[in-house]
C-alpha cells in the first residue's frame, strides 16, 4: 500500500492572511495542493477562473448541491462557496496533501465526513491589525470592511473546534509554523509505516 494524502482545513476570519499563507505553502511544498472552490461571487481584478476559484452561476451551484457534488458548501456574505468531493478524493488517493480554505461552517461539515482531517485556525494578532489589513486591501468599501469586522468575532469564537492555532503576527514565523504542522503529520506512525513498509520488514528480520 502507498501512503495517502492528508486533508487540511485552514480557516480564519477575513483579513487574517490565510490566502497569502496558503500560497506560500504551495510555493514551498510540492506535496501540497489547494482545492479550487466553486463560488457564485463576482470575479475580482487579477483573478483567474479555474485558478483562484471556479466562478459559477447561482443556478449552477444550486443544481450541484442537489447532485451532491460538494464535500462542503457555505453561504458567505450573500455568496456561496463549495468544494468538489471527487477532486479532493482523487488527490488524496494519489498521495497528495490537500488544503481546503474554508470558513468554520464548512470546516464543521468536512470534519463530520472526514474524521482524520487536520484543521488549522489562523488568528490575527489584534482587532486593530485585522482592520488595518482589511482596509489595506483597497478592494472593499468601508461598509464592507465594517461588516467583515463585525463578523470576525463570531468566526473567531469557533477557534476551539480546530486542532491547531497559528497567530499570523509575523508572516514568516506563521508560515514556518504551518509547514511544521504539515511535516509532522507526514511523520506519524501510520503514514511512515506505509511509506517504509519494506524497510520495516527488513529491520524486523531475526
Amino acid at each position: 500500500m502507498t501512503a495517502t494524502g492528508t486533508l487540511y482545513i485552514i480557516s480564519a476570519p477575513s483579513g487574517a492572511g490565510k490566502t497569502s499563507l496558503v500560497k506560500a505553502i504551495l510555493a514551498g511544498d510540492s506535496q501540497v495542493r489547494v482545492s479550487v472552490s466553486d463560488t457564485t461571487r463576482v470575479m475580482r481584478d487579477g483573478e483567474q477562473n479555474g485558478v483562484d476559484y471556479n466562478f459559477v452561476t447561482m443556478q449552477t451551484f444550486d443544481r450541484q448541491i442537489e447532485e451532491h457534488v460538494y464535500l462542503e458548501y457555505a453561504d458567505v456574505f450573500t455568496n456561496k462557496y463549495g468544494t468538489s468531493k471527487n477532486w479532493v478524493d482523487a488527490q488524496l488517493v494519489s498521495g497528495v496533501d490537500v488544503v481546503l480554505e474554508i470558513d468554520w461552517q464548512g470546516a464543521q461539515q468536512v470534519r463530520n465526513l472526514v474524521k482524520d482531517a487536520v484543521s488549522i485556525f489562523i488568528l490575527p494578532p489584534s482587532q486593530a491589525e485585522l482592520r488595518s489589513r482589511l482596509q489595506g486591501r483597497g478592494t472593499d468599501e468601508q461598509a464592507v470592511v465594517d461588516h467583515r469586522m463585525e463578523n470576525s468575532v463570531g468566526e473567531i469564537e469557533h477557534y476551539a473546534e480546530f486542532d491547531y492555532l497559528v497567530i499570523n503576527d509575523q508572516f514568516e514565523i506563521a508560515l514556518q509554523e504551518l509547514l511544521c504542522i504539515f511535516k509532522a503529520q507526514r511523520l506519524r506512525q501510520a503514514q511512515q509505516q506505509l511509506r517504509h513498509e519494506k524497510l520495516l520488514t527488513d529491520l524486523l528480520v531475526k
